[in-house]
Order: C-alpha cells, then structure tokens, then sequence
C-alpha cells in the first residue's frame, strides 16, 4: 500500500516537471509548483528519509512495509533518524496525531494531538536529545475526555495511541506528526481510522481470495479515492461580526442578496486575486507534505471554491484531507478571509460537497474497476463483469450504511436540494456498461470496451475530436465514471474514513458471498448473474433530481432514508451489527458506541445552532429594532421563545436518538420559521443599522474587496 501511493506521488512530480517550460522559467515554475522547500520534503519517505536511516544502517525502503514495527531494534533505529530528520530541519517536538469521532467541523484540523518536546536535561542542565522506539510507537492519553460513545469513563479512561505504518509521518513547523489510530483499554475503536484499516484489510482479504476463486493470483487488493474538496472563502471581518459563522460555521439567519448564482456565472470564473493569493499558498504548503493538489477552481456558488488531488491509497489521502483542511482554515486568516467548510453555510445558493471518486487496485497496480487493465491483467473477461456484479448487490443490500456514512448534520440540507444527489442510494453505470452487465446475466462473456464518438463542432480550423459516449449524470449518488465510482453525496466538512470504511466493508461483504458460492461448486458467471438479476434494481441510469423519482425509487424497494437521524439508526440494524462483525471490522459494542456520538453531534450541533440564533436576536436583533422603530420587537421575541421551548424539549429527551430526531424537527421546522421573521426584518430594516454582515456582504468578494 505505502509502495503503491509513493508511485502515484512521483509519477505526479515527473508530469509536472515535464509540463514546465525550461531554463530559468523552468526554476521559476518549479520553485512556485514544489514549494520553496521542495515537493514533499516535510515527509519521512524516500529520498528525504534515506540518508538518515542510512546513518543507522537501515535502507529507505523499509518503510515500505508494515513489519519493521514489529522489531524494537528497528524500531529504536528509526525513531534515532525521525529525531536525526527533524533537528536538522528545525523540529524538536513530536506528536501522537489520531482522529476522535464527533471532530467534524467542530475541532480544528478533525484530529487531536499532544505535543512533546524530543529532549530532556540532566542534572548539570544538558541538553538530552531522546526519541525512543516505545515512544514512537505508543502514546496514552485520557480516553474518557474524548466522545466515547459510553466505551470509556472517568474511572476506565485509558486510551492508546498506536502509530499507523501506512501512512508517512510527516512535519510541520517544529513539531513532527505521527499519524497513529486510537483504541480503548479493551483495544476498542474509538476514532475514525482505526475501522478503516480493518476495513481495507477485510476487503484485500476477501477479495484476494475472490480473484483466486477466478484464477487470477494477485498479492492483495487496496482501496484508492480521491477527494474533491469544496469550501468558502469569505472576508474575514464581515466573518467576525457573525456569531453564528464564528461558533457553527453556518449562518442561521440571513436575507437573500439581489444576485445569487442564478446566471451560472460563478462556475470556473476567474479567481479573484484575494482568493487566488490564498489558494496558491495554500497549494504550496501542502505541497511540502507530499499532498498533490492538482486543480484549484471556483465553484457554483459565489465564493465557493474547490481542491481536488491526485488519487492514491486511501487511508493516507485521507490523513491528508484532514491536513488540507487546517491548513485552508490556517492560510485564509493570513490573507484577511475565513475558510468556510460547513456543507451549508449559507441558505439558497449551493453548498459543499465532498466527492469521494473511490476505485480498487491490486497491491501492484492494476485496477479492478478498469476493464481493459483488469482483463489484460488476468487473462479473464469475466474478472470485470463479476466485480461489477458484486458491487451492484453491495449497493442494494447495504444502501442504509452508505447513507449513514453521509449522515453529517449539514448534509440534511443539501441532499435532495438539486444541488447534491438524492437521499437514494442507486447507482448510475451509464447505458454502455448496463446494457455490457445485461448481456453477461443472459450468458454472453465478452470484454466490456469503453466507446467513444467523434464530436465535429463545425469550426473548419478545429479537428473533430473524441469524447465519452456516454455523458455525464451529476444527480447520482454514486455513479461508474470509468475506473471508478464517485461518492458524490458526502459532506464538505466530514472525515471520510467511516465513507470508505462502509464501501470497503460491503465490497469485502460481497466478494465473501461470491466465493462462498463458487467454492460451493457454482460457476462465478453464475453467481455474478443470479446477484445482478436480485439487486438490478439500485442501478437507476435517470434524472435523481426528477420529482417522480423519491416514489419510484421507494415503490422499487431502493434504499431511501430522508433523515440523517433515521439514517444514523441503521448503524445498530441487526443486519449491519452482523455485516461488521463477521468482517471483524467493529464488534456491536463499538457499533452502538458510534450511533450514539453521532446522535450526539447531530444534536449538539443543533444545540449550537440555536443558542447562537436566540443571542443574535435578542442581543442585537430586538436593540437595532428598538433603535430603527421598524419591525415587530414582539414577533421576533416569540421566535426566540420558540427556539428555546423546542430546544429545552430535545433536552428532557431520555435517549441520544430522541434528542436528535428533536433536534432535526427544531433544525429543519422551529428555527426555519424564526429566520423567516429574522429575514422579513432585515428586509426592512436601514441598512446601516442592521447589526451583522449580510449575504451581499459575505458572497461577492469580486465587487466588495
């Protein structure tokens, strides 16, 4: 795995260089591209950590696989070139860096850490530089201080830190960061990561053992995404006169502007320079830590912006996704902006996505979901049709834990809004490949090859030109793309891990089922076919936008969960304990652990919500009204007296998922109606009386800075 995604960086870097003009321009561009420390260099891999293993008699490639931590000479050696590495490029502190549920949009960066110094000093005041093995490999904190789910307490609070060798430990400023998972005393999972590995390990189990059932050897297999990540910039002193944007991210209150994104004119504009300054900063300190933003764009809505990276092994893309985020947040207050990352900060315009374009590849490279590769690979054109079939029927079967895997509180506003895909989880494969899986169930084995056609848009000076013949269908949740699905539904703002953790779970659930069959004694073909005539019905190839669909989809019996707190729910379904368990990727404990923190952020970040709306109104709301002589005071008093009854009801609830299905109701219904009274005033109000930034405001940098 780390071999694989070290080759996907370096082949980034040789395009990139390759793509650059030469002599002096070529240094310029190269020193803007890798940063002015160089691409990668604040990672200990390769060529950055070669020479300081070399001094301990150990190569760089050891790195490359997971044993070396098994061995605490080793160990020792590596620990003395990590604190070698860091002090002769200014670091002397080190972290134990791991991601605890309930983060998202809440804790800065989604991960915790505690950072110690790499020396000591002896009696005479020596100076004792020391970074030992033990150290490296292990650190303990409180675990009850953490959302736990009831796994921990005060008086059971251990939790460990235990560094992951599957992703690059890596440096930032003076501190050196190593990426670790997070268990209790009884080894049970309270973080995002440790799942997930599991989850990998599940899936490259299950479907080694699937290939070989189709007599192709194969070392292992791996999941690999790329993550489009969407965001905000907005100024930041507008930012500042926000309780709302300051405490929760999102604004509970605020009157349409005169312009939204109504004429299509924000979509890849030209970055306004502000924005621009900051997204190439940005760019350039993640390119010091190995991360490869490839594309910057503007988005949909006015202000909205994206990053999207090159692809690579899951579990480090995400360590680096989280990585990104901080340094946004970071950067934008350098350049007088706030980075926004809550999926819907702002009420009628888009919000943000994260697409999570997930594919699986062999352990040495070859993809699973590319047809042409996978089938000059194993020799056998029934590789291709058989891995679509199963992820077909892990769609169907296992539509309820995708759903709940997007279940981030914000996401309850966008999925459905024709902005994001439906709260159905169907699948798109484009009429090609449908009509590809329809012949192979009815016996036909061929190689799938992808078509194209010849577009002449009757300009003589330019060539006729090939495209897809299949176009694109953005209102799916999880649409085939050619290599890869794309997870269009997931929240800006989430930790992904629990999204591929669930993919890779029903994938690995799916290939188990295929082989069970086939070692059975029936032909793979067969049970490929018998899985795609029970489960056909999740592949939708329509509009998910269209209003008959919701019915259609509900009246196919295609998983349909409007509610994010209904989605959550499923979690502990019986079904779903089983599917984690039997794949040893959560036992039941850990299941119902996990639906209650997210009951309770879904909850607590209502909670939020509501009590910075209730401030807003009566502390600067009802004065400027009183002061202006305009509006009712007592309208907007009953609509703070509404949100505070509702949200003492979700109190006095006596479960977690009480509390949030209240929580949603005063979310979704209470506080609604209170910022129709909020805006109705506004709309009247003087302007310069009005006490907070506005949409007008926040959303036009271009015009406003």
């Amino acid at each position: 795995s780390t071999q694989l995604s070290i080759f996907f960086r370096d082949r980034m870097m040789k395009s990139a260089i390759s793509r650059m003009p030469s002599g002096a321009s070529r240094a310029f561009a190269a020193k803007r591209f890798f940063g002015e420390e160089g691409f990668g260099k604040h990672l200990f891999t390769g060529v950055n950590a070669a020479p300081y293993l070399a001094k301990q008699g150990l190569s760089a490639s050891i790195l490359d696989n997971a044993d070396w931590t098994r061995d605490m000479e080793t160990v020792d050696a590596v620990a003395r070139a990590v604190m070698d590495w860091g002090r002769e490029n200014g670091a002397n502190v080190y972290t134990h860096w791991f991601q605890p549920l309930g983060a998202a949009g809440v804790r800065e960066g989604c991960t915790g850490q505690v950072h110690n110094k790499m020396f000591d000093f002896t009696a005479d005041g020596t100076v004792r530089w020391q970074f030992e093995g033990k150290t490296m490999l292990k650190g303990e904190t409180d675990g009850s201080s953490f959302p736990n789910g009831g796994l921990r307490a005060t008086h059971t609070a251990g939790g460990y830190n235990i560094l992951d060798p599957s992703s690059p430990i890596f440096m930032r400023g003076d501190t050196i960061y190593l990426p670790c998972i997070f268990v209790t005393w009884h080894g049970h999972s309270v973080d995002e990561k440790t799942p997930l590995l599991r989850s990998v390990q599940a899936m490259s189990k299950e479907g080694k053992r699937l290939m070989k059932n189709l007599g192709w050897d194969v070392p292992g297999l791996q999941a690999n995404i790329g993550l489009e990540q969407e965001f905000f910039l907005v100024p930041r002193d507008k930012f500042l006169t926000r309780t709302d944007l300051q405490m929760t991210g999102r604004t509970v209150m605020g009157r349409q502007a005169p312009r939204g994104q109504e004429m299509c004119d924000h979509y890849m504009g030209p970055p306004y320079e502000t924005a621009l300054k900051c997204m190439q900063e940005i760019q350039d300190e993640c390119y010091k830590m190995g991360i490869p933003l490839k594309t910057r764009h503007r988005e949909v809505a006015p202000n909205q912006y994206e990053f999207a990276p090159y692809f690579g092994f899951v579990t480090t893309q995400i360590d680096q996704n989280l990585i990104v985020m901080q340094i946004a947040t970071e950067v934008a207050a350098k350049h007088d902006l706030a980075c926004l990352l809550q999926e819907k900060p702002f009420s009628g315009i888009n919000g943000s996505g994260k697409h999570n374009n997930w594919s699986l590849f062999t352990t040495d490279g070859v993809g699973l979901l590319n047809p042409k590769a996978v089938t000059k690979a194993s020799g056998n054109p029934e590789v291709f049709p058989i891995v679509m079939a199963a992820l077909v029927r892990a769609i169907d079967m296992h539509g309820d834990m995708m759903r709940a895997s997007i279940a981030s509180p914000g996401n309850d506003f966008r999925l459905g809004a024709c902005e994001a895909p439906p709260a159905i989880i169907s699948t798109y494969l484009g009429e090609a490949v449908t009509k590809y899986l329809e012949e192979f169930k009815s016996g036909k084995v061929s190689e799938y090859a992808a078509q194209t056609k010849k577009l002449d848009c009757g300009v003589e000076s330019i060539a006729p030109f090939d495209v897809p013949a299949e176009d694109r269908n953005r209102t799916s949740p999880f649409p085939y793309g050619g290599h890869r699905f794309e997870f269009r539904a997931v929240g800006s703002s989430q930790n992904v891990s629990m999204v591929n953790t669930v993919l890779c779970a029903i994938a690995a659930e799916s290939f188990k089922a295929f082989s069970d069959a086939i070692e059975a004694g029936a032909k793979p073909a067969q049970v490929a076919a018998d899985a795609l005539n029970k489960h056909w019905k999740c592949i939708f190839n329509g509009n998910g936008y269209a209003e008959e669909w919701p019915q259609e989809a509900v009246n196919k019996g295609v998983w349909r969960i409007d509610s994010g707190v209904e989605s959550i729910a499923r979690i502990t379904d019986p079904k779903n304990i089983k599917l984690m368990e039997d794949l040893k990727i959560l036992t039941k404990e850990e299941c119902e652990a996990r639906a209650e923190i997210m009951f309770d952020f879904y909850s607590g970040t209502v909670e939020m919500e509501a009590l910075c709306m209730i401030d807003m109104i009566v502390t600067q709301i009802i004065p400027a009204v009183k002061q202006a002589g305009v509006g009712s005071v007592s309208d907007l008093q009953g609509a703070a007296d509404a949100v505070k009854a509702k949200l003492d009801s979700m109190h006095s609830a006596p479960s977690a998922y009480e509390k949030a299905t209240i929580a949603r109701e005063l979310r979704l219904e209470t506080m609604e109606s209170a910022r129709g009274v909020c805006d109705s005033t506004e709309a009247i109000m003087p302007a310069n009386l009005w006490p907070m930034a506005t949409y007008k405001d926040l959303l036009f940098l271009d015009y406003t800075q």
